[in-house]
């Protein structure tokens, strides 16, 4: 992912946008004579996870070549000049979406460094929880940044390890940094993928003909004709070379916790995550909210795109018939980035439009799959009454958010979360809904067939919903311990 330009401006400071983004997808393959081209395809499947920028880096056994832009796969990476451009056996991608303050070219990955053991691309989906903490030591003993990237800390601890061989300073690297993360990193003979000892990120292994290949999710798979072999383990490097596919396992053994945003929002529904289908994953969290916020009414509606699985459940669970009320436009920019408040409340209505025919006199439950500030959900509550609608029951198809993440989704700080302070029935009559409805956190867990919430040891990442977060996050316990600025107060760390 990359970090802000400003570290003490919060991702949606400036904004009422109300959407949640995960930062990066990545991909990779090894042995390919069209490698940049086959990632170039790859990433087109993971544009979901990363929208407004993209980069390939390919080697042919002796130079690498890297492209980096700002904008959509298509618009970088189309045609069969890619190939031509970047020529190579090996290859690995990255599509990005920046915080706001970081949308910067020198921020686009993969990033490339040439090191005493030759050169090295690096590409990384997630969160580093400790980067402000050794960006400012390495800083502090000479280091010189290009980037605001919390990824460039990767390099420069690659860099500086005395280990003697590649793969052995990328452990090393490993070794010394926290959060949330799934790399792929080439070199001239190697293709490597490592995913975080909590397995909070995602990474899948698969096989195009014979050649590796490493992706976020199996629909990247899918969109090259490459066949999944299995998930890369939690804490598991694996090592791509012309000799096979080699598998480390460097860190002591812990009990995997993959995100639950995964299910909720960010996997595309064809996607394979962690052995669970994310479509079925989500039909099941629909038909379980139908079970435990279920309310007479006259038609079930998604809001779409990732509303419509868990709506298709509810409608099946609760017997009530489903629609489709609302149309969203797949031609239109996000709302966000219009420049006042006005467009981009026509924004929302330019991407969302009424089904009046099915609305107009309906008791309608609406679903979707979260509610983070509610300002889009009480804009489409409205649109949805102005269209006839008797009566509007909200209801989210995951619990209500409460924390900030830290592990690569662009989140408000808390007092920003609408759930975070505000009663049930103060969010009702925030929402403008005649009645709101939240799937509790075990029936999320009994839709991802786990059983109830293991309080002792919970079985996934879901702090977004509970306040317990699966690592220390050391940047933020400085900087909430400090009489002084992170800054000083990491600078006098790094003097002792």
């Amino acid at each position: 992912m990359s970090r802000t330009d400003t570290y003490a401006t919060g991702p949606y400071a400036g904004s009422d946008d109300d959407t949640l983004r995960l930062e990066c997808g990545v991909f990779g393959i090894w042995g390919h004579p069209q490698a940049s081209g086959v990632t170039a395809l790859g990433l087109h499947s993971l544009q979901h996870r990363g929208q407004e920028a993209c980069g390939i880096a390919a080697c042919d056994g002796q130079r690498f070549h890297t492209e980096r832009h700002m904008g959509h796969v298509g618009e970088a990476f189309s045609g069969t000049g890619v190939v031509d451009r970047l020529p190579g056996f090996g290859a690995i991608g990255h599509t990005r979406y920046s915080t706001a303050g970081g949308s910067f070219l020198r921020n686009v990955q993969p990033m490339f460094a040439d090191l005493e053991a030759g050169g090295i691309a690096i590409g990384h989906n997630g969160n580093l929880t400790n980067f402000l903490y050794l960006r400012r030591k390495l800083v502090a003993e000479g280091a010189i940044f290009q980037s605001t990237s919390d990824s460039e800390v990767i390099l420069h601890l690659i860099a500086r390890s005395r280990k003697p061989k590649v793969v052995d300073r990328f452990v090393d690297a490993l070794s010394q940094i926290e959060g949330g993360y799934a790399l792929v990193a080439l070199t001239n003979t190697k293709l490597i993928g490592a995913r975080d000892p909590l397995g909070i990120r995602p990474l899948v292994l698969g096989d195009l003909e014979g050649r590796p290949v490493l992706a976020s999710e199996t629909c990247a798979l899918e969109g090259v004709g490459a066949k999944f072999v299995r998930d890369i383990e939690h804490g598991e490097v694996v090592v791509i070379s012309d000799t096979g596919v080699e598998s480390i396992r460097p860190f002591p053994a812990a009990r995997a916790r993959p995100c639950l945003f995964e299910y909720v929002y960010f996997a595309r529904p064809d996607s394979v995550v962690n052995g669970q289908s994310v479509y079925a994953v989500r039909k099941r969290m629909g038909a379980r909210l139908a079970a435990e916020t279920g309310v007479e009414a006259d038609v079930v509606v998604p809001v779409p795109d990732s509303g419509v699985p868990a709506a298709l459940g509810y409608a099946q669970a609760s017997g009530i018939p489903y629609e489709l009320g609302i149309i969203r436009s797949h031609y239109m920019g996000r709302t966000f980035i219009q420049p006042t408040q006005g467009v981009r409340e026509m924004g929302v209505r330019m991407k969302h439009s009424p089904n009046r025919e099915v609305l107009a006199g309906k008791r309608v439950v609406l679903i979707d799959d979260s509610i983070v500030r509610g300002t889009t959900s009480v804009k489409i509550v409205r649109m949805v009454r102005e269209a006839g609608a008797k009566e509007v029951h909200l209801r989210s198809a995951s619990p209500p958010i409460k924390w900030p993440d830290f592990y690569g989704i662009d989140m408000p700080d808390r007092e920003h979360l609408l759930a975070a302070t505000r009663s049930l029935e103060e969010m009702r009559r925030m929402l403008e809904c005649d009645s709101l409805g939240f799937l509790s956190v075990d029936g999320l867990y009994h839709a991802m067939q786990a059983g109830p919430r293991d309080p002792a040891c919970p079985q996934f990442t879901d702090h977004y919903f509970t306040g317990e977060y699966p690592t220390r996050l050391l940047d933020r316990e400085i900087a909430d311990n400090a009489d002084d600025t992170v800054d000083r107060q990491l600078s006098l760390l790094v003097s002792a």
